[in-house]
């Protein structure tokens, strides 16, 4: 089992703060064996007795009478109750519950008004997880909303799915780009079943899940718009340019209003991330065009069938996901060249905002002279002192050129030895 430390530490801070843990993230991506394995060795190895440990796993058959929250919050209450010891409650799977009408007050109820009644026992600590086409990572967070803390779980990072499987690091990463990091990967052995692996993903899952959670009436609009974000990674685009697209090949026409509520819909289930543009000097957001990553870049491989094996796109996207992962802001940058009597908007590929701090983050796969040229001029346009890095997988070491600029080998970003900020 691949130790997840990042998310395992934000647990671990998060212990005992008064507030409901909700863990969301795309569906696949291991949040339940977050909880259920890592969380819980955890606590065992610092001394918890196992029997202090409830877990309610409601996809299981022994736990479906715990589908209704009363009979859910009596049990732990029974458990908890005028007790001087500390107790942890797990709950997986927490979209399954029903909705119950109290008898006394005939008001509807549901786990969420249950588990808030339960964090009122100072001796428990509360944790939850789950999301299926009935309920969303996104909307469980959003029903906790006020009364919880959130651990967003992502796949697989380089660092954790080297940390597995080893070996010659410049092929651990060819594979890392075009496979990605979801966990279930871990099991399969050969491409074939890989591939297979990630289409039955998408079919089963995620293709589902979208249609039945959000009434999705154009499944074929919507398998386009997927086929569109992944052919576009890297890519400024917007609603109306991706309608353009679509109808050009859509059966009956669609609307800028139906794409822009697909791409909520897409963006809900984490299976991509929305990236918007920055006027450094002007230090505004523009409206549109913004760009689009997949949350796995391996998703993103499958839905073109491995068409596009653009790696410097696949490495703006992986680059893109780390940065999220870590927990900073992420936004493109616009930086205007006046030069040669004529306005023109350059573009650094991220800004990076980590609370008080910012950073540049230029993306190149392979330079030569003139693409460098390119990425350090718009760096330099910004004329201020904040770091500037261009992260590159053509160099065999790290360093800093004469400019101050940091240019930065790609493992040694994707494994972490580099400061940042």
């Amino acid at each position: 089992m691949i130790k997840r430390d990042f998310y395992l530490k934000q647990i671990i801070e998060k212990m005992w703060n008064g507030e409901i843990k909700v863990i969301t993230g795309i569906r696949r991506g291991g949040k339940s064996t977050l909880l259920f394995n890592l969380f819980k060795e955890y606590l065992l190895s610092s001394g918890v007795n196992e029997d202090h440990i409830i877990e309610i796993e409601l996809d299981k058959r022994k736990f479906y009478q715990f589908r209704n929250p009363f009979f859910l919050c009596d049990y732990v209450e029974n458990i908890v109750k005028e007790k001087n010891e500390q107790y942890y409650l797990f709950i997986d799977e927490v979209q399954l519950t029903k909705k119950m009408i109290d008898k006394e007050s005939e008001i509807e109820v549901s786990i969420y008004d249950m588990l808030n009644e339960l964090k009122g026992y100072s001796n428990l600590d509360c944790y939850v997880t789950g999301s299926n086409s009935k309920m969303l990572s996104s909307d469980i967070a959003t029903e906790f909303r006020g009364r919880s803390s959130q651990i967003k779980v992502y796949p697989f990072s380089f660092e954790e799915f080297y940390s597995y499987r080893g070996g010659i690091i410049s092929e651990a990463l060819d594979e890392y780009m075009l496979y990605g990091g979801m966990p279930g990967l871990i099991n399969e052995s050969t491409d074939q079943q890989k591939r297979t692996y990630l289409k039955n993903l998408y079919d089963e899952i995620y293709i589902k899940d979208l249609v039945e959670h959000a009434k999705v009436q154009r499944q074929d609009v919507l398998e386009e718009l997927l086929d569109y974000l992944a052919s576009s990674i890297g890519s400024l685009t917007n609603a109306n340019k991706i309608t353009g697209a679509i109808n050009t090949k859509a059966s009956s026409k669609i609307s800028d209003d139906t794409i822009t509520k697909y791409l909520k819909h897409i963006m809900d289930a984490f299976l991509i991330s929305e990236a918007r543009r920055y006027d450094v000097k002007g230090k505004r957001f523009f409206d549109y065009p913004n760009k689009y990553y997949y949350t796995d870049i391996g998703l993103r491989n499958i839905r073109l069938n491995y068409r596009q094996i653009d790696y410097g796109y696949i490495m703006e996207n992986i680059i893109y996901n780390e940065l999220i992962r870590r927990g900073y802001s992420v936004d493109i940058g616009v930086v205007e060249d006046r030069s040669n009597n004529h306005k023109k908007l350059k573009e650094i590929n991220f800004v990076v905002n980590n609370i008080d701090k910012k950073i540049y983050i230029q993306s190149a796969f392979r330079i030569d002279e003139q693409k460098k040229k390119e990425k350090l001029d718009s760096l330099k346009l910004t004329a201020d002192f904040f770091k500037k890095i261009v992260i590159r997988n053509d160099i065999p070491t790290t360093f800093y050129d004469e400019e101050g600029i940091m240019h930065c080998r790609l493992i040694d970003f994707l494994l972490n030895k580099v400061e940042l900020f």
